[in-house]
């Protein structure tokens, strides 16, 4: 059994020593690769730095310049507002003033057409019915006249020979 433990002991000394070899060989690759990300790093670095620098102070030039533009930009919005106001204000002024005047053309243009109308009422009245009865009364004139035109033009046709009774009478009742 001497043999056998002997033999497991050679064994497991060997495995050891391929462990250590293996750790010994990853810790020296890991110590390698970390100098090259260190020395990556290091040379990012190098070259962010002054890029980040000059942001840094562009940004510091920049800022007020920034904030006297949202200054300025505010304000520019603020009297826009105020002059929108004040034209809309003045717009419904002129509105409700244009809207004043319309009305009353309106009542000056009704009064005007009931007045032209009244007059027109009134003219038919005063001159229209004097004509008409004026020339009522002339168409009776020239019809009493022209019966009597009828009458001694007959009284000389009847001494020769002359109408009918008759007829003379529907003459006179036309």
């Amino acid at each position: 059994m001497q043999f056998w433990l002997e033999f497991f002991s050679i064994v497991s000394a060997i495995a050891l020593l391929v462990q250590v070899s293996i750790l010994a060989a990853l810790f020296f690759e890991v110590k390698r690769t970390m100098a090259k990300v260190n020395q990556v790093t290091d040379d990012l670095n190098a070259r962010v730095s002054p890029m980040l620098t000059r942001m840094q102070l562009l940004l510091d030039d920049t800022q007020p310049k920034i904030t006297s533009m949202v200054n300025d930009a505010s304000h520019v919005v603020y009297l826009a507002r105020d002059q929108a106001q004040k034209v809309d204000r003045l717009v419904t002024d002129a509105s409700d003033r244009l809207r004043g005047q319309l009305v009353h053309a309106d009542r000056i243009l009704t009064n005007t057409l009931e007045a032209v109308e009244d007059a027109g009422i009134q003219m038919r009245r005063s001159v229209l019915q004097p004509v008409r009865k004026a020339s009522a009364f002339i168409t009776g004139i020239k019809a009493g006249l022209d019966l009597l035109r009828a009458r001694s033009a007959r009284s000389q046709k009847s001494d020769g020979g002359g109408e009918p009774r008759e007829q003379q009478e529907e003459e006179l009742f036309i």
